[in-house]
């Protein structure tokens, strides 16, 4: 026993406090005492603290002892934690030895010796800081970021300038960040402080490889040989002594400049570094925990509250546990739930968004034994003194070997104690990983620590540190650098790059600024600026700054919790992410918050996911890929009852979770074929519950190579096809999102990228990302080119990041600028700080050289690829759409779970897999019905031929009443019967004749059919309109559209059917089909079940048989009666009584959800508004008017009147910021010419175009009318869509009479009034922001809104068209072509906006079906409607009588509603009770839309004669003179 080499004091202390020193102790004394650095590697609760103390205390009491009890006031041993509680936690625990010390001192009768402790971190109060100043400790204990502090203040330099050893404790923890790097330099700058050689004590678990953190703590100068063989106690290999092994390395001379008070003294033969190793294996108590219940995708609440009971029991069986999990929010919530179990006095949370207060009282708590139960986040991983703790259970995988090693080693805390572990999966991809990592455990395997190299945002932060200290020659700064290890290969070009960064700085467009140093180049001399000092010391350390973001839920404006910033600035409005119990979808980010709405149940698919929950280690994914290929070999041999066997026999599984993990990879490898593995990867590709393709890549590399991969396809695709697509990356798989993508072979996605230019590739898409600009934020601020304090405040995140965007449009132009400016890639510049962030997103956030060493394995055939279309997701998919970090406590809605488990049934047979493929009769049947037009009416028959491009005589037949319809639309010239002359066969001369059909088609698409059928005849003979006979089409463009129709109402066809049903050869119908396929509008496939021939089928038709199959989101709601779908916009639209809004703060949102809808201008005041807002006062609009935020105008032109604008005058509210929007689609299609005006008209119109906007009196002299004439043209051009003014008063006032008007003008009231036509401010004539196109088809009937739109208003842009789609969706909630009837005759064709549905469908923003039963045609609605829709039905009705006007939008008599249809005029008014029209008044008359009673019709009458709720506004109109 090495004791006798202590003081006898020392050695009288120990073994009265201990039995036997430990391993680690043994063989590092002896070392540390012979003034070798030394390397402490062994488990938690070996001794390791003690064992770097005792020698550090046993050397001062000697010298105390000599100098009588007296040691002088300088700091001599410095102790780094990486945590300030690990190092409050040490200095407590160094009292006990250092007042044992002093007894045993009295005992032997020698002077006392007071050896001082203190604590330096952030949290140490200013009064001991200044004690600190006047009476140094002996012993400093630290953290990096205070050491760093010290060493640039003037006091701290004093203080430390006496330093003879430092300790380091949890090496580990730092030296794969740049926290490491930047504690390996403030090491170096205390070196060269003290001038000589500092005794390094390093304090580690043990890690792979050893030797690099070994060199870590000594430095470059430190060269380590190879051992030759393998250390003891690594890896499993049974000791060769003590357990422990001693390694020595005798440097080789180290490159150095002469001494100098510049640089550290030389150093030689003397710097021997030894490593104490005692390995990291040992006996542990591990085993995994699996709920009663079988795990699935998510974990739903009822399993978590099994999972709370399970743990509840383990923790009553022990006297203290430690529950560790990997969010903070998961520490709260399970901490909440087993508060509820054990009692809130026994249970604690502790995770760093605590404050320090409430750690530090949680920690004490579980030491004193009154807490049961503690739970945790990494927060007390590391060695902080928390007592004996007899359990520890982990909630989920922890991502790293070494984690679990470091929290399972919490338990058992004694020399001799056994680690007890319970591991908790929550989903079954988690209970992979746990068992893999139970495997890499028993195998004696670690995680690689990487170390960051070189950082040169660390870099300059620290040469600007050390530089405002002192005088520094740059080549010795150079050389005093360079020995700190993470920059061991810092080449002289980039520390002189460093150096002129630090010296110019940056120019900014607020000025100068980061000029730290002043650099005399001729001397090669470094002298700090004015300020440096100060910039370093408040803005120092390595640790980014990231400030939580609130998530707002919307409407509602509930805070629901926060996120972090990386996950908020890298998601885009439309993203979906699971957040506690649900899954939300953003609606927008602010500078510290995210807006969402609830996602109703749709798979989170987030870009990319950098939030709390950890990455998986390299080590970890390749043990999840082992026992992959392990499982898929017993599978192979003896299928389930082998693999179990092995789970239970080989890794000690329980029989629960053995039969779980074997039943899932097993069906996952009937669905796959395979498991994918590190050397097998398999290429997924189905439709989704949402509408879109899904191609997911099984790739189990882990995160940051899947993110790199996924990041640069997005890049690869957007080039190749030209467009975007959502991608999410986890540690299993990459998701892609192909639902508008072209059609092309599953297996080509593997030869996408190249190993030679793939990192190219992500450069330039990592550009676009937005992980760039918040890693730069980050470099900036270390390297002191963005400080975080100025004027003694720190500096506001949402400042810090426009101020990182300044300096980004500095330093990297091309980042920041218009890509329409750009000409080929972006140029990146060879900056130290851009070569750095490029480097941590590259190599820190993601793995480029990970994802080339795949590719380089794809192209070598190393790695093999397997392709795999199927009709639902295999089980593997299941996890990755659904199981993210987020989505651990997951309470979906109850339809939802159901139709999880129908999924996980169709999935939990492995053996009866051999339909996975098979699409369902039933879904293709109903699909095909959905899809099929439904006629009613001549209107409507016209409306099928023109969807389906067509109709044979067949299909007539075959559909009741269709020939009577077909001769009414004959008779009347817009139909026809073609019949084709007889074709010949493939070769169209030669073969037998084709058989002889006929043809129903519209005027309108006959041009198409002649194109194809040039010779054929019609009965009758009909023309086409001259402007679709003025379009040429060829024989293949014209029978790409017809088939293109055609299969919108069919479903799964064969080739030869639509060669039949359109008279065409087969060999034509073939290349067309191609032709659709390659636009990505068409699919092929067998998908009839029993089918042989190739089916083609469209795409959109195709995924919702798919989802029909899987019975996901379209089965969630049955159809609701359009009595209740009424009843559901009676809610929407805020005009039932419970649901009407009030206040002026309900005017914009009554507004937003009424823009672009055209009424009458009198019925706006009167009806529209009043109906929806409760106390509605004529102020408001004007105020929002006059705001500059509405507008209100006619958006079509039309012929004015002579005596002002009549009461029906169409007029349009809208945001002025929407009207481009809404102007240029109303002019669209309107080729009128402008109707001429009146001389009076005219003269406004030219003082208006020569002057600019004009209040009334300005126009009165302007035009010298006089003013009932001036009032009289500008009714006339208001009439006629020519101008408008800056608020509503002016319309309002013209609506008044012209005798009323005079009347008003000489009352003495007049001035209190609103209605005056001198309040309606400026004048001003209708800005048109589009060219007139062709003239719009006459006419306006229901057949219209389904029509195809003319070639020439095809070229519409495709965001006024979005903008508008989601516009209706606002307005009704469902939306479906009869909604357009009441909507204005120039909105775009249901045609066009079905495509614009569609892309919404599949980016899962809003859900398309049959919402809504007896109407035609497809239906969309969003996601929040669909649940208000099933809520009203779920209402009994009442009774509710709801009065509305004819001009009002939800008039839907005659076009949704059976009946004749109501004028839509403002003095019609429509009456519904319980959504049924029962009553109308239509011209001053009742009329009864419903039988009933005489005492019900006068209550009818009653209703529709006076709304009581609307007396308010009776009054407000009436003395408006707005009244009829």
């Amino acid at each position: 026993m090495p004791l006798h080499d202590f003081h006898p004091a020392v050695a009288a202390w120990f073994q009265g406090a201990f039995a036997a020193p430990t391993a680690p102790q043994t063989a590092a004394w002896p070392s540390i005492r012979a003034g070798h650095h030394t390397l402490v590697a062994a488990p938690t609760g070996s001794g390791k603290t003690l064992t770097a103390f005792l020698s550090a205390i046993d050397a001062l009491v000697r010298e105390g002892v000599a100098h009588g009890g007296v040691l002088p006031d300088v700091t001599t041993v410095v102790y780094v934690s990486p945590l300030k509680a690990l190092s409050n936690d040490i200095r407590i625990n160094l009292e006990a030895p250092l007042e044992g010390i002093r007894a045993e001192l009295a005992k032997q009768g020698l002077p006392d010796v007071d050896i001082r402790t203190a604590v330096r971190t952030g949290d140490t109060p200013q009064a001991e800081r200044n004690w600190m100043r006047k009476q140094p400790p002996h012993i400093l204990v630290t953290t990096p970021e205070s050491l760093y502090i010290l060493l640039g203040s003037e006091s701290g330099r004093r203080m430390l300038a006496g330093a003879r050893t430092v300790i380091v404790d949890e090496i580990h923890a730092m030296a794969s960040s740049k926290r490491g790097a930047h504690l390996a330099l403030s090491l170096e700058r205390l070196e060269s402080l003290c001038q000589r050689r500092l005794l390094r004590i390093g304090l580690s678990a043990t890690q792979k490889p050893i030797e690099e953190v070994a060199r870590f703590l000594v430095g470059s100068h430190a060269v380590l040989p190879l051992p030759s063989g393998e250390r003891a106690g690594v890896r499993g290999q049974p000791r060769e002594s003590a357990a422990s092994k001693q390694k020595t390395a005798l440097p080789t001379p180290a490159a150095s400049p002469a001494p100098s008070p510049q640089s550290s003294p030389r150093r030689g033969e003397e710097d021997v570094v030894t490593i104490i190793d005692v390995g990291h294996t040992r006996a542990r108590d591990l085993a995994i925990v699996v709920p009663p219940v079988p795990l699935e995708a998510v974990m739903s609440n009822d399993c978590w509250a099994l999972v709370y009971n399970q743990l509840a029991q383990l923790v009553e069986g022990h006297r203290t546990t430690l529950v560790f999990v990997n969010t903070r929010r998961m520490a709260e919530r399970v901490a909440r739930h087993l508060s509820e179990r054990l009692g809130k006095e026994a249970v604690a949370a502790h995770h760093g968004s605590l404050a320090k207060e409430q750690r530090l009282d949680a920690e004490q708590r579980l030491k004193r034994g009154d807490l049961k139960v503690l739970v945790a986040t990494a927060s007390l991983e590391l060695g902080i003194d928390i007592g004996d703790v007899d359990l520890v259970c982990q909630l989920g995988s922890p991502r790293s070997i070494a984690a679990f090693l470091q929290r399972a080693g919490r338990s058992g805390h004694a020399v001799d104690g056994t680690p007890k572990a319970r591991l908790f999966p929550t989903t079954r991809d988690d209970l992979v990983e746990c068992t893999a990592l139970l495997d890499c455990v028993r195998r004696g395997e670690l995680d690689t620590l990487v170390q960051p190299p070189q950082p040169l945002d660390v870099l300059a932060q620290q040469i600007v540190a050390e530089v405002a200290c002192q005088e520094w020659s740059e080549d010795a700064l150079y050389d005093t650098l360079r020995r700190a290890y993470p920059y061991r290969q810092l080449t002289r070009e980039q520390f002189d790059a460093t150096v002129r960064m630090l010296a110019d700085g940056f120019t900014t467009r607020r000025g100068a600024r980061a000029a730290y140093i002043h650099r005399d180049a001729v001397h090669g001399q470094l002298r700090a600026r004015r300020g440096a000092r100060l910039t370093a010391v408040t803005s120092g350390g390595a640790i980014p700054d990231t400030a939580d973001y609130l998530v707002v839920l919307e409407p509602q404006a509930t805070i629901i919790g926060t996120v972090n910033e990386d996950f908020a600035v890298e998601s885009l409005a439309g993203d979906v992410f699971q957040l506690g119990n649900a899954s939300y979808r953003i609606q927008r980010i602010e500078r510290d918050r995210l807006r969402v709405e609830d996602a109703q149940g749709v798979p989170p698919n987030i870009p990319f996911w950098l939030g709390e929950a950890p990455g998986r280690s390299a080590e970890l994914s390749h043990g999840v890929s082992r026992l992959r290929e392990e499982i898929a070999t017993r599978l192979d041999e003896g299928a389930i009852a082998a693999v179990m066997h092995w789970l239970m026999q080989t890794l000690g599984l329980g029989e629960d979770a053995a039969q779980q993990l074997a039943d899932y990879l097993g069906a996952a490898k009937a669905a796959l074929g395979v498991l994918p593995t590190q050397h097998t990867l398999v290429f997924e590709r189905f439709f989704d519950e949402s509408g879109g393709t899904q191609l997911i890549i099984h790739t189990p590399w882990g995160s940051r190579i899947n993110r790199a991969w996924g990041l640069a396809l997005r890049k690869r695709f957007c080039r190749q096809f030209n467009f975007e697509l959502q991608a999410a990356a986890t540690e299993d798989a990459i998701v892609l999102s192909l639902s508008t993508s072209h059609s092309f072979p599953l297996d080509e996605v593997a030869r996408y990228l190249h190993s030679a230019s793939a990192e190219h590739v992500l450069v330039q898409a990592l550009l676009d990302a937005p992980l760039f600009p918040v890693r730069w934020r980050w470099n900036a601020t270390t390297s002191l080119a963005l400080p975080r304090f100025q004027g003694g405040r720190k500096v506001p995140p949402q400042l810090q990041r426009m101020k990182s965007e300044d300096l980004l449009a500095t330093v990297f132009p091309d980042q920041v600028a218009c890509l329409e400016n750009i000409v080929g890639e972006r140029e990146i510049p060879d900056h130290p700080l851009v070569n750095q962030t490029l480097h941590d997103c590259l190599r820190e956030a993601m793995d480029v050289d990970g994802l080339l060493h795949i590719l380089r394995g794809l192209e070598e055939g190393a790695i093999t690829v397997v392709a795999r279309d199927l009709a639902a997701p295999s089980p593997l998919a299941g996890e990755v759409l659904n199981a993210a970090p987020y989505a651990y406590l997951d309470d979906a809605p109850l339809e939802e779970r159901r139709t999880q488990a129908v999924q996980s049934r169709r999935w939990s047979d492995p053996e009866s897999a051999d339909d996975l493929g098979r699409l369902d009769a039933d879904a293709i049947a109903a699909v095909r019905e959905e899809a099929w037009p439904q006629v009613r009416s001549a209107d409507e028959m016209h409306e099928a031929l023109g969807i389906l491009g067509g109709t044979t005589q067949h299909e007539a037949d075959s559909n009741e009443g269709w020939n009577d319809w077909l001769k009414s639309l004959a008779n009347n010239h817009r139909a026809t019967l073609l019949t084709p002359s007889p074709l010949r066969g493939e070769g169209r001369g030669e073969g037998p004749l084709l058989p002889q059909c006929h043809f129903w088609t519209t005027a309108e698409k006959l041009p198409q059919w002649q194109a194809i059928h040039p010779d054929a005849s019609l009965q009758p003979p009909i023309a086409a309109p001259a402007e679709y006979a003025a379009q040429s089409w060829t024989h293949d463009d014209a029978l790409l559209e017809l088939i293109r129709a055609r299969l919108t109402g069919l479903g799964p066809v064969t080739v030869p059917a639509l060669s039949a049903s359109l008279g065409v050869p087969v060999s034509d119908i073939d290349l067309t089909l191609l032709r659709l396929q390659s636009e990505g509008y068409v699919m092929q496939g067998h998908f009839t079940p029993g089918a042989t021939e190739l089916e083609w089928c469209e795409r959109h038709l195709l995924a919702r048989i798919h989802r029909y199959t899987i019975g996901r989101l379209r089965r969630e709601i049955e159809p609701v009666s359009r009595r209740d779908l009424m009843r559901f916009l009676f809610e929407w639209q805020h005009v039932t009584k419970g649901a009407r809004l009030s206040g002026p703060d309900a005017l914009p949102a009554v507004l937003t959800q009424l823009e672009g809808y055209e009424a009458a201008a009198g019925a706006w005041e009167t009806e529209l508004l009043p109906a929806r807002i409760d106390d509605y006062a004529i102020s408001w609009l004007d105020e929002l008017c006059r705001a500059g935020r509405v507008s209100w105008s006619r958006l079509r032109s039309g012929v004015g009147g002579g005596g002002g604008p009549v009461r029906a005058t169409p007029i349009v509210l809208l945001p002025r910021r929407s009207l481009p929007v809404w102007t240029s689609m109303a002019t669209a299609g309107d080729g009128l010419q402008e109707a001429a005006v009146s001389s009076r008209a005219q003269a406004v119109l030219d003082a208006l175009r020569n002057e600019g906007a004009l209040f009334f009196d300005e126009l009165m002299g302007a035009t010298h009318l006089l003013r009932t004439e001036l009032e009289d043209a500008l009714g006339e051009l208001v009439a006629a869509g020519r101008v408008t003014a800056d608020s509503f008063g002016g319309l309002r006032a013209l609506l008044v009479p012209a005798a009323k008007r005079d009347a008003h003008r000489h009352r003495r009231l007049r001035r209190h009034m609103l209605t005056g036509i001198e309040d309606a401010g400026r004048w001003s004539l209708i800005r048109s922001f589009s060219p007139p196109g062709r003239r719009w088809p006459e006419g306006s009937d229901e057949g219209r809104v389904l029509e195809k739109a003319p070639p020439s208003a095809q070229s519409k842009d495709p965001d006024h068209l979005e903008h508008i789609a989601r516009s209706l969706l606002r307005r009704y909630g469902v939306v479906f072509w009869k909604l357009l009837e009441r909507e204005a005759p120039w909105l775009p064709s249901w045609r066009e906006l079905i495509r614009v549905y569609h892309r919404l469908e599949a980016r899962g923003e809003i859900r398309g079906g049959r919402f809504v039963e007896g109407l035609v045609g497809e239906q969309f609605a969003l996601p929040e409607a669909i649940a208000r829709l099933r809520a009203v039905r779920q209402q009994e009705p009442g009774g509710e009588l709801v009065c509305i006007s004819g001009a009002d939008p939800l008039n839907l008599v005659g076009t949704v509603l059976a009946g004749n249809r109501l004028p839509a005029l403002a003095g019609t008014r429509v009456l519904y009770e319980d959504g049924v029209p029962v009553a109308a008044l239509v011209a001053g008359k009742n009329h009864w839309l419903q039988e009933a009673d005489s005492s019900r019709q006068q209550h009818w009458r009653n209703a529709l004669l006076r709304r009581a709720d609307a007396d308010h506004l009776i009054a407000d109109a009436r003395t408006a003179s707005l009244s009829p």
